[in-house]
């Protein structure tokens, strides 16, 4: 197991520098003047365009920026953002509370009612539920996150006036009020939720036809006890590995259901940074998204080694010697 880890830690680290390598070098072949973008429509003079050029480091080679970016990323410095001048760490920081906010709600109502509605297709004998709840499901993943969360906008705030269109608080008011919570939320939980429903009812159907479960019968145990005691747990496995990739495709996906609500959390504040071609603060969003999703994937790796008893047997089982 410590070598299992080490090598994901290995590797996630070369998979850490090879995104920040291939992402800035995009961003130093992307068009547009950043020094302009920053200032507007305001004409500027040779010098001053040469003086903030060299504030920011701008008037090194791509190389030499390159190699003192990866250093002060080491270090944990990710830099100063062009438009603000505010340190991109303290800018994240003031955001990632709110994209954690809406994250981890949908991520844990996706996965349990996927487990609920996965495990009730594959249970039911009515052929017409079975049907009802698959094709559900594949018609809300189908769905667009952008498209659907437009939808809920103009039904239920605009039609029906029930809850707030954008933001998480009314203006003046700090902190987060929960009915700016329900339409992001149910955006966001939507096509994962979906998506974890048909990989747990396959997994599900794939647990009741084992022979351990004609084991379990035959010995008298009652067919709810045994979906309860072998074949769940066993229909969990695969959920392990699902709920951490479904993790990391809803901090990806925040940063469209972001903007339709204008939510202020990381997503708004990447796509701001773009539109600006602040490249030290898209640079450092992207990082923290990476180190966060590497950091899940290594977590559900050790939570799969310790849930799955095939592998859990190859760290506790005792070595016995010959006689």
């Amino acid at each position: 197991m410590v070598v299992h880890i080490g090598k994901v830690l290995f590797s996630s680290v070369i998979l850490l520098i090879v995104v920040i390598t291939i992402l800035f070098l995009l961003l130093e072949l992307a068009p547009g003047d950043p020094i302009q973008t920053l200032v507007g429509d305001v004409p500027i003079s040779d010098a001053l365009r040469d003086q903030i050029y060299a504030t920011f480091g701008l008037d090194k080679p791509a190389w030499e920026r390159y190699l003192i970016y990866m250093g002060n990323v080491l270090t944990g410095n990710l830099g100063v953002s062009f438009g603000t001048e505010v340190p991109v760490t303290q800018l994240i920081g003031e955001r990632i509370g709110n994209t954690l906010a809406l994250a981890i709600p949908s991520f844990i109502l996706s996965t349990i009612g996927a487990v609920i509605i996965g495990s009730i297709a594959a249970r039911t004998r009515k052929r017409w539920l079975d049907t009802l709840l698959s094709g559900s499901s594949v018609a809300l993943f189908s769905l667009p996150n952008f498209w659907l969360g437009l939808m809920l906008i103009i039904l239920f705030s605009i039609t029906l006036g029930w809850l707030p269109t954008q933001g998480k608080a009314p203006y003046g008011v700090e902190g987060i009020e929960v009915q700016y919570m329900i339409l992001p939320l149910i955006t966001m939980a939507t096509s994962e939720l979906a998506f974890k429903a048909r990989i747990m009812r396959a997994s599900m159907i794939e647990s009741l036809g084992q022979d351990f479960m004609d084991t379990a019968r035959s010995k008298g145990m009652s067919d709810r006890v045994a979906l309860w005691r072998h074949a769940l747990p066993n229909a969990l496995l695969p959920m392990v590995t699902v709920a951490g990739l479904s993790l990391s495709h809803v901090l990806a996906g925040s940063v469209l259901v972001e903007r339709v609500f204008g939510w202020p959390g990381m997503g708004l504040l990447f796509i701001g940074a773009i539109e600006r071609q602040d490249t030290f603060l898209v640079l450092g969003i992207v990082i923290v998204l990476t180190v966060t999703i590497l950091i899940v994937n290594l977590v559900t790796d050790i939570v799969y080694g310790f849930v799955d008893p095939r592998l859990r047997s190859r760290v506790t089982r005792p070595v016995r010697s010959e006689p």
